[in-house]
């Protein structure tokens, strides 16, 4: 038993990925086995799928045109490179084997793409298929589209939905897809994307459309969190509503940077769920061998108990005091029953089932002591890189970008060239002993209508010396940066020697 063993070598369970490990092969896995449970529900787990990095699942866009017919896992990778879906199944340290079921029509449409990058240190992302609205959508993709997002959705840490605000519609498809992923409402987050494309009227009457449509397909009853804004690096169409755009972006990336401080228990969370439905299918199971005929009739009882199959659930439910919300779905369950030989079904076990009420009672509250610590332990622990660098920098939000080489071979400061100009705007900023500040300095910036993401890592560059505030020469380099911008150019990751201000050269080192 693992309290035992725990009690006599504690230093056998040192973290919280390896108590799920044990406690799945040792009580729960058991029960799954005897029962059927992977015939019916989900692959048995493997130890990459306790162990694996936090896993976004960005998927699922709307829209007219196919964004991608292939599922991509993005991970990090010492060397970039591209793993085809045959090669990667058989990999013991991706947590993608038992994706093999699916067979060669899903494989050949999936990939994992690995990169050296910053953010993928601390999560991988799972890029799927966009679903197709109108007649698109009914051109069969070879594969159970709905089975394979399921298998996923069970993984992963968080589930995003793309929708754009100009081209809103939710598709058949789209609905039975939210639909498959029932029992992981909590990992949803919804984005209305493009949000600048349309004007604050519109954008409100999108909303409410967008709102009352996921109401009737997902019904859980606290409202699906929906972020609104312009999710690229590029300036507003319609800049009415920054504020609230800067404001839902912010929100968006302080919840997914705290999926590493979050990913052992969303894993603790998700073996309880397979815990619970694992117990109901075993009494489900017993019911039905209870019910078969030893020896005439089989093959008409057979067919009688799938099509009462709702009357047996009401039956469990009520017998062991089982919520209805921990069932399978009734038509998914009956489709699977057909297959199957009732007769050779397990008897009940109560030694099995006592074993996951005791690992539900009591090593599941352990575990949870141990994550509270795993936390503590590690309180900066989010994801890092890309555009969550510079979150924090200046009076802006998120910095960005790379790479920019105007005047690097010449003589004079590039930036001079329009510092007249710039300090005429300086000037009218009020500085105090020769500076502005950042709320200031912001003021003009939002001009530029750029998000806030790029005005965040052009207050980084521009601010050299680093003190909060900028002087005539700063801020000129951040008009300058944001001319970059707005010709179509990448912001440089640090500022280039050409660009430091004149004053500020051999005096300050950039980051």
């Amino acid at each position: 038993m693992f309290r035992k063993t725990l009690k006599k070598d504690p230093e056998l369970f040192q973290n919280v990925s390896e108590g799920l490990r044990r406690l799945y092969r040792t009580k729960l896995f058991p029960l799954e086995d005897t029962y059927r449970f992977h015939d019916f529900h989900s692959p048995a787990l493997e130890d990459a799928d306790f162990d694996n990095k936090p896993m976004d699942f960005p998927g699922m866009r709307i829209g007219p045109e196919p964004t991608t017919d292939s599922f991509i896992a993005v991970m990090h990778g010492d060397q970039e490179g591209v793993i085809p879906g045959n090669a990667l199944v058989v990999d013991p340290k991706k947590p993608f084997r038992k994706l093999n079921a699916f067979g060669n029509a899903f494989l050949n449409r999936f990939m994992c793409a690995q990169m050296p990058n910053a953010v993928l240190e601390s999560i991988s992302i799972i890029d799927t298929p966009g679903i197709l609205s109108g007649e698109k959508q009914r051109i069969s993709r070879g594969y159970d589209f709905a089975a394979v997002l399921e298998w996923f959705a069970e993984r992963v840490d968080r589930i995003i939905l793309l929708f754009d605000a100009h081209k809103l519609d939710i598709s058949d498809e789209f609905s039975e897809v939210i639909r498959a992923l029932k029992n992981h409402e909590d990992k949803m987050r919804v984005v209305l994307n493009k949000a600048d494309q349309i004007s604050t009227q519109q954008l409100m009457r999108v909303y409410g459309a967008l709102m009352w449509s996921l109401g009737k397909i997902i019904n859980t009853p606290e409202v699906v969190r929906v972020y609104i804004g312009s999710f690229w690096a590029q300036p507003l169409l319609v800049p009415d509503n920054r504020k609230l755009f800067e404001a839902e972006e912010q929100d968006l990336f302080v919840d997914i940077q705290s999926l590493p401080r979050n990913a052992a228990l969303r894993k603790l969370n998700d073996l309880i769920k397979r815990a619970r439905l694992a117990k109901v299918h075993a009494y489900i199971i017993t019911a039905l061998k209870k019910e078969m005929p030893a020896v005439f009739g089989k093959e008409s009882k057979k067919k009688e108990l799938i099509t009462n199959l709702g009357e047996i659930y009401h039956r469990v439910e009520k017998e062991h005091n089982i919520s209805p919300g921990d069932f399978p779905k009734l038509e998914k369950m009956q489709e699977l029953l057909n297959g199957h030989d009732f007769t050779k079904f397990a008897n009940l076990k109560p030694k099995l089932l006592e074993a996951v009420e005791d690992m539900l009672a009591n090593d599941i509250a352990r575990l949870m002591a141990l994550v509270r610590q795993e936390e503590a332990n590690m309180p900066s622990q989010s994801v890092k890189g890309g555009a969550f660098e510079g979150t924090m920098s200046g009076p802006f939000g998120h910095g960005y970008g790379e790479g920019a080489s105007e005047g690097i071979d010449e003589l004079e400061w590039v930036v001079g060239r329009d510092k007249p100009t710039y300090d005429e705007i300086f000037y009218t900023l009020s500085p105090i002993n020769g500076k502005v500040t950042g709320a200031a300095a912001k003021k003009e910036m939002v001009k530029s209508k750029l998000p806030n993401s790029v005005l965040g890592k052009i207050w980084k560059l521009a601010d050299v010396d680093k003190d909060g505030l900028l002087d005539d020469e700063e801020f000129a380099l951040a008009n300058h940066l944001i001319k970059v911008k707005l010709e179509g150019h990448e912001l440089p990751a640090s500022l280039p020697d050409h660009l430091v201000p004149p004053s500020k050269r051999g005096t300050v080192q950039q980051d």
